[in-house]
Parts: C-alpha cells; sequence; structure tokens
C-alpha cells in the first residue's frame, strides 16, 4: 500500500485494503482477547480470600473472556476458501401450489431478519410471485463479514407443517421449498465465461401491482448455453445494472458447479452429503400444529420456539450444523 502508484488501481487497491481489514479483524480480535486473558492472569495473582469486590470483579471478567474465546474458537469453523464472501440465497417453491409459495414468503422474512440482526444488509434481485399468493422463487444478495460462510449451513430442503390459512376445512398441510447459496465470486477469479456461450434476453420485470411496477424492459435473463444454468436480475435501476448483477451470480453458480465435479470425483463423502438437499429429504421440519417444534434432521437440534426462529433466529441451528461438520471431516 505504500508504493507510489498502488492508489491508480482502484479495483486492485480496492481488494487489498478490503483484505487488510479482514486480517487485521482476525489478528486484533485474538490480540484483545489475550490481553484480557494476562488482565485476568495478573488480578488473580494478588487477589485474596477476604477481598469479595476484587472477587466478584474477577468472576465477572472470567465470564467475558469465556464468552470472548467461544466466540474466536467459533470462527475457526469458517476455514472455507470463500466463507468470508458474501452470500446469494435462492428459495424456490416445492410442489404444493398457493401452500410452497407462503412458505417461500415466510422463509424470506426469516432470512432478512436473520441478515439484519447480524447486520448484513439483505437485497432482493430477483422475485417471481405466485399466482394466488405468496413467492414462486427468490433470489436475495446478502452482503456482510462471513454471510456465506454462516448461510452455507441452510442449503438444502425445508419442510413445514401448519394448519393451512387457505383451507376452509381447516386442515393440516405440509409444504416443502429448497434453500440455495452460493459464495459472491471475486472478479479476480481465474474463471472466465466466453460471451458465445451467452444468451441475453430482456424482458419487463414482473411484480404484484402498484404503481412500482417497472413498465420497461430492464429485465435481464442470461442463458449460459453448455451447462444450461440460467439466472435473473430484475431490481436494479437500468438494464446495464441488471446484466452486471445477473453475469455476477451466473459467475457464481458456474465457479460452483466446477468446484462440486470436482469435489465429487475426490470425495465420497461430499458426494453424500448432495444426496441429503434433494426433495424429499429435508434438513429441517417446522412444525406449527399440533405441536410447536423446529427440528434440524443433521444434527438433530430442535426448538419449541417456532416463532422466534420465524423471527430469523436461526444462529443456534446454524452453530450445531458448522461444530457437527467440523466433527465429521475426515
Amino acid at each position: 500500500m505504500s508504493e507510489a502508484r498502488f492508489w491508480d488501481d482502484s479495483l486492485g487497491s480496492g481488494r487489498v485494503v478490503k483484505e487488510l481489514k479482514s486480517l487485521k479483524s482476525a489478528v486484533e480480535s485474538w490480540e484483545n482477547t489475550y490481553k484480557k486473558f494476562q488482565e485476568v492472569k495478573e488480578l488473580s495473582e494478588i487477589l485474596k480470600e477476604e477481598d469479595r469486590e476484587l472477587s466478584a470483579d474477577l468472576s465477572r471478567d472470567l465470564e467475558i473472556l469465556f464468552q470472548e474465546v467461544e466466540r474466536l474458537e467459533f470462527k475457526t469453523l469458517f476455514s472455507g476458501e470463500f466463507d468470508r464472501h458474501n452470500a446469494i440465497l435462492s428459495i424456490n417453491a416445492g410442489a404444493g401450489g398457493t401452500e410452497s409459495c407462503d412458505w417461500v414468503g415466510m422463509l424470506l422474512r426469516m432470512y432478512t431478519r436473520f441478515a439484519e440482526r447480524r447486520g448484513y444488509t439483505p437485497e432482493t434481485i430477483d422475485i417471481l410471485y405466485g399466482e394466488e399468493a405468496g413467492i414462486k422463487n427468490v433470489t436475495l444478495f446478502i452482503s456482510g463479514d462471513y454471510a456465506y460462510g454462516y448461510l452455507k449451513a441452510e442449503r438444502g430442503v425445508h419442510r413445514l407443517v401448519r394448519i393451512s390459512p387457505f383451507d376452509a376445512n381447516k386442515r393440516r398441510h405440509t409444504s416443502f421449498a429448497s434453500v440455495d447459496v452460493i459464495p459472491e465470486i471475486e472478479e479476480d477469479l481465474n474463471f472466465k465465461i466466453e460471451e458465445k456461450d451467452l444468451r441475453i434476453d430482456v424482458y419487463r420485470s414482473s411484480g404484484p401491482g402498484g404503481q412500482s411496477v417497472n413498465t420497461t424492459d430492464s429485465a435481464v435473463r442470461i442463458t449460459h448455453l453448455p451447462s444450461g444454468v440460467v439466472v435473473q436480475c430484475q431490481n436494479e435501476r437500468s438494464q446495464y445494472q441488471n446484466k452486471q448483477t445477473a453475469l455476477k451470480i451466473l459467475k457464481a453458480r458456474l465457479y460452483e458447479l466446477e468446484k462440486e465435479k470436482k469435489e465429487q470425483q475426490l470425495m465420497k463423502q461430499y458426494a453424500l452429503e448432495k444426496k441429503k438437499i434433494e426433495w424429499g429429504s429435508q434438513i429441517r421440519s417446522y412444525v406449527m400444529h399440533p405441536y410447536n417444534m423446529v427440528k434440524d434432521h443433521r444434527t438433530n437440534f430442535e426448538t419449541g420456539d417456532v416463532n422466534k426462529v420465524m423471527d430469523g433466529g436461526i444462529d443456534e441451528f446454524i452453530e450445531a450444523y458448522l461444530k457437527s461438520r467440523l466433527h465429521n471431516v475426515p
């Protein structure tokens, strides 16, 4: 950064500054915690049994130290290449018509609330509404430190059991929705997309109606012909912005596809895990009738506080999954 022409390359300098910030964050967290440990250690060495006030201070400092060490230890679970990156999260309705579309809307709110509670920025970049109610599919761009590291735990099929608000006979219904999560891929990756392999279509943005509906053909759909991967974006202000965002998502999906192919060849364990995210094999069940329970079938972690979970309180499920992955690594 001290080189004379460092700031001439805005993209390159931006990446270096981002990397510096990331490294500083990791190192400073450890140094601050170690400093706190040294202070507690010195305090304990001069502590006398009759000094109750000092003893109480030491107990409080120890509790804070334990919490900080736990946070540092948990961050070691984020060892993946892209764990610190932003996340692109997609939710798709399964079989069940309006029921499943409504379930997608509920999951969208859950992940939006989770992102906001963690200080992340969620942005809807593509959405297709259901014919009667709810959402058929939606794609969120979630920016924030370790967004992908956390949300990769949500990849799979999510099952809802409840009394349907759309059923006049108040019968119990089961709905499914699939969640896919990929990292945002940085531009400097050695991964090229040939222009001749792309088909780019423009169309008018869809919406539930109202004055804010886009009246120009600014939405963009890009098809990668060799792989058949299709991405689209309609929420940016211009066709150019929608195209750039769609290309970014396409690059991330293709990179993830290539990565999966290589890992399937090298790791049977990974291939077995991929089978778990197929339809009919849910990773988590959300039961609202005849009792309240949310259970993750990968870790058996469960809670009876469904409202907390649907309001974005999924941290414990994510932590349980990441810890189980650590113990299951060959």
